[in-house]
């Protein structure tokens, strides 16, 4: 049973596009790795109350789901809804997201910089040491890269958690989802890896001793390196390519990254 599942996940949906809007927070909850494989969904009375939407909803959404490949459905005493072992296989890349991805970069460089600045100012002693947890966890897991991202999302989602501020929460969980569509169509080898995490750590030190500057000059180049190597691997990637101005562009200085 999942009881520790990010508040984004189960907040309540507007009413308006319920499904739609539910389909999506659990679809992409999954895809993150927030809801991790094999693990049981609370009860449909519980999920309605959390999410604010009614039991048809929820079922139509759950179905959806279900049909989709990213869950499954028991029955019996111990049965209920569970997040699929194996998520279905991802696409290939479709023209708009050939010609769109720097769009997405551009979504989650406008959020994480903003949570990484806050971070400096609201983040507990005791959060920062949770997350720097992760980063140790992402380098014992450099050669499985689900495991790594999974770990990876927590990081960057829990950062904007330390701020305090819901929307911005939500504003990064929905660039990692975005995030996690163009990536997945790439390859991810280990000593790229390696170098992202190590900006990770740099990161949450300037977090830790609260310098706003330096944390918001390294999210801009640990994001900005994404766009790099998505230039070079994804295919049509170039054509698309634009620098951050705010970022120096020698990357000699600062190696490759990904996420």
């Amino acid at each position: 049973m999942i009881g520790h599942a990010p508040d984004p996940v189960f907040a309540p949906v507007r009413s308006q596009t319920a499904f739609e809007e539910t389909l999506e927070r659990l679809g992409t909850a999954i895809k993150l790795g927030l809801l991790e494989p094999g693990a049981r969904l609370p009860p449909e009375r519980d999920l309605c109350a959390q999410l604010g939407i009614s039991r048809s909803t929820l079922r139509q959404a759950l179905t959806a789901l279900v049909q989709s490949g990213h869950l499954r459905a028991v029955r019996g005493r111990r049965g209920g809804t569970f997040v699929a072992e194996r998520p279905p296989p991802a696409p290939e890349p479709s023209p708009q997201l050939l010609t769109s991805w720097r769009e997405v970069c551009d979504m989650r460089l406008a959020a994480e910089l903003g949570a990484a600045v806050l971070a400096c100012e609201r983040a507990q002693p005791e959060q920062v040491e949770a997350l720097e947890g992760l980063v140790q966890a992402m380098g014992e897991r450099l050669d499985d890269f689900p495991a790594y991202r999974q770990a990876d999302v927590r990081l960057h989602i829990g950062l904007a958690e330390t701020t305090g501020t819901t929307a911005l929460v939500n504003a990064v969980t929905e660039a990692q989802g975005a995030m996690t569509d163009v990536i997945s169509h790439i390859a991810h080898p280990p000593e790229v890896l390696a170098w992202s995490n190590a900006q990770h750590e740099r990161l949450l030190a300037a977090v830790r001793r609260r310098d706003a500057t330096l944390a918001a000059k390294l999210i801009t180049e640990h994001l900005n390196g994404t766009v790099h190597v998505l230039s070079g691997l994804l295919p049509g990637g170039a054509l698309d390519f634009k620098p951050i101005a705010a970022v120096d562009s020698r990357l000699e200085e600062r190696g490759p990254n990904l996420l």
